[in-house]
């Protein structure tokens, strides 16, 4: 869409609140990279990565216009996703409490952090599972400052604003991030590639979401 160099990132987000919702669709397209690393650096496979995307669109296309612009839209937006993230996962974690009183043999859903079959189909420049696995089982707090620092390529001030917390905080944990990952990581490796979102995929999110928008 020719829009997306006509018009800057607010006046798509005010003439998205004006009526113009199909002009969404330039918001999902520039930031289903960012989520999608967002959601598989939490640990969510390829499948439940992308319905958090598209609830994550959905809540922030509802809530645009209580967007007041105090911090950038894709900090906003990636805040968004986490609260999502953590709300999944404590509806697995009580799921699986039931299921593991009943059961006791079942294992916790989400224990497994290995790529399922489709995962290694669709993710071509994914780095192999023993790095992301490495990165996977890092504490939470560290794992999200490198995960927003280097596989989404925010800013230290981009960063605190989503982790809330400060900008020295942020130099702090990507420091001890990457001290935890040393052992297993390669000399060399490019972290933007970590969890990469498959252009093919981009089209498919935007009709999911669209759809979903259209129905609200």
């Amino acid at each position: 869409m020719n829009e997306s160099i006509k018009y800057s990132e607010l006046d798509i987000i005010h003439k998205v609140i004006t009526g113009e919702a199909k002009l969404y669709e330039l918001l999902i397209r520039r930031y289903n990279s960012y989520l999608y690393k967002i959601g598989k650096s939490q640990g969510f496979n390829h499948e439940d990565t992308q319905d958090l995307m598209q609830d994550t669109y959905v809540d922030a296309y509802t809530a645009l216009s209580k967007f007041e612009g105090r911090s950038t839209f894709k900090t906003w937006l990636i805040k968004i996703m986490l609260n999502n993230c953590f709300r999944k996962r404590e509806k697995w974690s009580f799921k699986n409490i039931l299921h593991a009183q009943i059961n006791e043999d079942s294992a916790p859903a989400f224990s497994n952090i290995q790529q399922t079959d489709t995962d290694k189909i669709v993710m071509n420049r994914e780095l192999n599972s023993v790095i992301e696995n490495a990165l996977l089982h890092i504490p939470l707090d560290y794992r999200m400052a490198f995960a927003l620092r280097e596989v989404n390529d925010l800013n230290v001030k981009e960063a605190a604003d989503v982790l809330n917390i400060s900008e020295s905080n942020v130099k702090v944990r990507l420091n001890r991030a990457k001290a935890m990952l040393k052992k297993e990581l390669t000399k060399s490796y490019s972290a933007a590639e970590v969890f990469e979102f498959n252009l093919i995929y981009c089209d498919a999110m935007v009709e999911r979401v669209m759809g979903k928008i259209k129905q609200l």
